[in-house]
């Protein structure tokens, strides 16, 4: 996958944990945004370094899908743990 799907994939897995986990962001839409994008980064990553399940070039992928998505849940409660009382 180029780096364009990468960031769509992340865009989409970061809505998919925000649906997961629903509450307030600290960083609203445009951090879960990111944080999506990150996280997707992050899980091919681990994925293909730890877990040994190489990413692959296709973008239906369910591993990569479900690799992408995990890394954004794990950043977002990382988020919300160091920042979640920024709003109050």
């Amino acid at each position: 996958m180029s780096i364009i799907g990468w960031i769509i994939l992340g865009l989409l897995a970061g809505a998919i944990a925000k649906f997961l986990l629903p509450g307030r962001d600290p960083g609203g839409f445009i951090g879960t945004t990111l944080i999506g994008i990150a996280g997707a980064f992050i899980g091919g990553w681990i994925s293909a370094r730890w877990l040994d399940h190489p990413v692959t070039k296709n973008f239906y992928d369910g591993t990569t899908w479900a690799a992408a998505i995990g890394g954004s849940l794990v950043l977002l409660i990382g988020y919300r743990i160091l920042f979640g009382n920024s709003r109050d």
